[in-house]
């Protein structure tokens, strides 16, 4: 059985990664910049770390990293780099192995965490405060670029360790849970405060909050699994994807039997399949309602699950859940692609008579998180859509006074990078507004 924490990308050593920088082709210039910092979402200068990992300066690389992306080496474990930056990659165009970006990146931040000197500096502190709800990607991207304005920055969250999606909900192959400390320390260098096991969930601590503030952020990300229910929930091993992942992140695995199945197609449906595997099930069975052409998952990813062994049954429904007390097996339907929904993706049509059983000592439904509709209720004056808050994507501003948003919350679930990139937006849209006042 593979080991829960075994990494799926393990870091490089020193010799490896000089190695490995030396590949860069070192794109771009003044006038047109490199493919790989295109497609970075935070705008990281790769080439120019890369060349000071390539030059023996992993510090300085990091320096380079930091200046654009606070949560840097997260990022790098958690990136899908062969979509971004690697896939933009000169020599991936060419035939060739791009550069391991997101390697190089992860060495270049560990270093320069590690070695003492914060990488990124503070301005003189301006009499402005800025509140931040949530300390995911977004929040915490957004509150370290306004503390490094001069900016002093309070970041609340009822979570008692920051990180977001990222320390909760990203499986533990991937990143368990450092460098989180590591860039939470980083945070706190720049001047950011974080009140975390702190739930803001009432009229009167919000408006306690906005008292003290000169600008507000919504960072607050998605909330529970979406309430997707069957006959048969309430037997044991039945899981939603997020408690599940939780569960692993905080070491305490659940003893899943020998079979698994899982609902959903996406990110984290593969995930899960991923880590039931590594938990010793023999069989991991991912029930995906429609085919691979409409998967929402990365291909690539897809193609890394079946061949670890998880086997997908395609244009598949569930239907009921079976057992006595313990789930036994997941009764399924045959479904045929309709015409297209609101998506753009054809609509699956159950097939009448086609039922057939999957046997699962677990089922885990992964089919995608709800919004926190509780808690926006709690602040008049949002705009919203299908549950998601509105905000300017020039300047994360949103329709309430003094009131910024981004993340989840906005785009119903992206990548932690893109998370970074909204958080950044939001920090450069609040100074630009308030070095000329409210409107």
């Amino acid at each position: 059985m593979t080991v829960l924490l075994d990494e799926l990308v393990p870091p490089l050593a020193t010799d490896e990664a000089i190695v490995e920088a030396d590949r860069c082709l070192e794109c771009g210039g003044a006038h047109a910049p490199a493919p790989c910092v295109v497609a970075c979402p935070a705008g990281v200068d790769v080439p120019g770390f890369v060349t000071a990992v390539a030059a023996g300066d992993p510090v300085e690389a990091g320096r380079i990293v930091f200046g654009e992306n606070l949560l840097g080496g997260s990022c790098a474990r958690v990136c899908p780099a062969e979509l971004l930056c690697e896939g933009a990659c000169v020599l991936a165009h060419e035939g060739r192995r791009p550069v391991a970006v997101a390697r190089l990146q992860r060495f270049a931040c560990d270093e320069a965490l590690t070695a003492g000197p914060p990488p990124r500096r503070r301005m003189p502190f301006n009499w402005l405060r800025v509140a931040v709800i949530g300390a995911g990607p977004a929040g915490l991207a957004c509150a370290g670029e306004l503390a490094a304005l001069g900016y002093e920055v309070t970041v609340y969250d009822e979570r008692i360790e920051p990180g977001g999606l990222v320390r909760y909900a990203i499986a533990p192959y991937r990143l368990e849970r450092e460098p989180l400390p590591h860039e939470a320390r980083l945070l706190a260098e720049l001047g950011v405060h974080l009140e975390l096991g702190i739930a803001v969930d009432t009229v009167e601590a919000l408006a306690e909050i906005e008292a003290d503030a000169d600008a507000l952020v919504l960072a607050i990300g998605m909330g529970a699994d979406a309430d997707v229910r069957y006959p048969g929930d309430e037997l044991v091993g039945v899981w939603d994807s997020l408690p599940f992942i939780e569960r692993l992140k905080t070491g305490e695995p659940p003893d899943v039997g020998d079979s698994v199945a899982v609902v959903g197609g996406g990110n984290t449906a593969i995930d899960v399949a991923r880590e039931s595997l590594r938990l010793g099930a023999g069989r991991v069975t991912l029930l995906y309602r429609r085919t691979r052409e409409e998967m929402p998952a990365y291909p690539h990813e897809v193609d890394e699950a079946e061949h670890e062994g998880v086997e997908i049954e395609w244009l598949t429904v569930p239907v009921r859940l079976v057992g006595s007390e313990r789930v036994e097996a997941v009764e399924c339907r045959r479904a045929r692609l309709g015409k297209r929904d609101a998506s753009g993706r054809r609509r699956p049509e159950e097939i009448p008579g086609s039922e057939f059983l999957v046997a699962a000592d677990t089922v885990v439904k992964a089919v995608g998180q709800q919004p926190r509709s509780g808690f926006l209720a709690l602040l008049p004056g949002l705009e919203l859509a299908d549950g998601l808050l509105v905000a300017d994507p020039e300047t994360g501003r949103t329709a309430r006074r003094r009131t910024f948003a981004c993340g989840d919350a906005t785009n119903g679930g992206a990548t932690v990078v893109e998370a970074v990139r909204q958080g950044k937006i939001a920090a450069r849209g609040i100074h630009e507004e308030l070095k000329r006042g409210w409107a």
